[in-house]
């Protein structure tokens, strides 16, 4: 009998913790993977989406027209300094980049230069969410390297 009660008092606790689970997600509901903010829908920026944005050509053009486009600053010369500087920005509905910034810092030079070079970039494919282009936040390293 004490048997009995506790896999009773089992069964009752796991379907009550069952129907506390949110129901699952329908991929097609406009809501899926989207921020939870107060931003109004036309703004909002989106981490992950269904389809990246893309440099015209993909990323192989992209790292073309950075190497060559980037203008070696002549202080980082000077001084040696090589690594990567990693540029944060957001990809528009219409493929232009905004808002870029350096989330990883190489040396003000360096910085300066990775910053003109996205400034100066083409348009991209814009993100695609349901359908829909959206704003896209994009992470980039912009290599700086001198030959031996």
């Amino acid at each position: 009998m004490k048997h009995f009660l506790i896999t009773c008092a089992f069964i009752i606790v796991f379907f009550a913790a069952r129907a506390q689970q949110p129901p699952p997600k329908n991929p097609k509901d406009p809501d899926v993977d989207m921020p939870k903010t107060d931003t109004p829908m036309h703004n909002m920026v989106f981490y992950k989406v269904e389809h990246e944005p893309e440099f015209p050509g993909g990323i192989e053009k992209l790292y073309r027209y950075l190497g060559k486009n980037l203008r070696y600053p002549a202080a980082a010369k000077e001084n040696n300094v090589q690594g990567k500087v990693f540029v944060t920005f957001i990809v528009e509905k219409d493929g232009s980049l905004t808002d870029i910034k350096i989330s990883k810092s190489l040396s003000p030079e360096t910085d300066a230069e990775a910053i003109r070079l996205m400034q100066a970039c083409p348009k991209w494919n814009p993100g695609i969410q349901n359908g829909r282009p959206v704003r896209v936040a994009y992470t980039i390293p912009v290599a700086f390297t001198l030959a031996d």
